[in-house]
């Protein structure tokens, strides 16, 4: 179990991160959620020992890990940048750090061969990392943080140097290597889609604080605040003023077309396969609507949507207000 309590940086006067509490259990993914700037990288910095905070305090099974230096730690750290030897092949990366633990020869051989079968490399062993793809190389990086055999792992956007579809391909394999241990994992991503896809649960910070954690399930259905409702689903949710103290959001997928509904008028329309994404010009303003990808549209457009579907907000604040 890892337990941040109070963790809190800063550089100057300007706080980085602050008043950091969190839990994360043994076999947990935690997601850490946000824009660039928000303290994400940096709190895992602190807990694998790179950086040293300045409040609070890191636990890993009740062992305080404070005075402890980052190489004692036994933390496996993936960054997005590999950081892959480039004259050492994959075999040869992979084996440096065990030789420098003092792994046994026959041990090394024998733990190396294993996780190339793990992450599916066993015939790029012998070649280097410019010779190998962006997913390969990130299979690399993540299989030398399994050969540390670690008490926590912690990632760093493993996956923002890779396109699109090489994510989605990545994403279910990443799931298997690394969530199939009991160690806590604390997964850092500005890609809400990543993180409602990999983590049990998303932490997501705004300005070096916890605006709301909970499961990706409870982020979307009961977004904490506006600002949880537009990082949280795609296509992003409507955010509606009501008056000087009221503003509600309301999913694209919740509004439906209904000839005594609201006059609009098509802006764009953006054709997605099975459905399609339409923007429109509204008497309350644009308005996002999901609708079937097959169905045929005319103008005049009608709309509406369930009272029970509207997130209310304090339109100052831009907290939920209780139902």
């Amino acid at each position: 179990m890892l337990h941040l309590n109070g963790l809190g940086k800063r550089f100057g006067e300007q706080w980085i991160l602050r008043d950091l509490n969190m839990q994360v259990d043994e076999g947990e993914c935690v997601a850490l959620l946000g824009t660039s700037g928000c303290g994400k990288s940096t709190a895992l910095r602190l807990i694998a020992g790179l950086d040293r905070q300045d409040e609070g305090s890191i636990e890993l099974d009740g062992e305080p890990l404070d005075s402890i230096p980052a190489e004692r730690r036994r933390i496996a750290m993936v960054f997005q940048s590999y950081a892959l030897f480039p004259h050492l092949s994959v075999r040869e990366n992979l084996n440096l750090g065990l030789k420098i633990r003092g792994v046994s020869p026959a041990q090394r051989q024998q733990r190396i061969e294993t996780v190339l079968d793990t992450v599916r490399l066993r015939e790029m062993a012998d070649r280097r990392p410019q010779q190998l793809s962006g997913g390969q190389r990130q299979r690399v990086a993540l299989a030398r943080a399994l050969l540390r055999d670690p008490r926590v792992y912690l990632l760093d956007e493993p996956m923002s140097n890779l396109d699109a579809q090489l994510r989605d391909d990545l994403r279910p394999e990443l799931r298997q290597l690394i969530l199939q241990g009991t160690q806590p994992v604390l997964y850092v991503t500005h890609d809400q889609q990543e993180a409602m896809a990999l983590a049990n649960r998303i932490a997501v910070l705004k300005d070096g604080r916890i605006e709301q954690i909970g499961t990706p399930e409870e982020l979307y259905k009961t977004p904490a605040s506006q600002f949880v409702a537009s990082f949280i689903g795609r296509p992003q949710i409507n955010l509606l003023p009501v008056d000087k103290q009221l503003t509600i959001g309301i999913r694209p997928e919740d509004v439906g077309f209904d000839p005594e509904g609201m006059p609009c008028r098509l802006i764009s329309r953006e054709w997605q396969g099975a459905s399609q994404l339409l923007l429109l010009d509204s008497p309350r303003g644009a308005l996002r609507m999901l609708c079937a990808g097959d169905l045929s549209l005319s103008e005049p457009l009608h709309v509406s949507w369930l009272t029970s579907a509207e997130h209310r907000f304090d339109a100052g604040s831009g907290h939920r207000l209780a139902e």
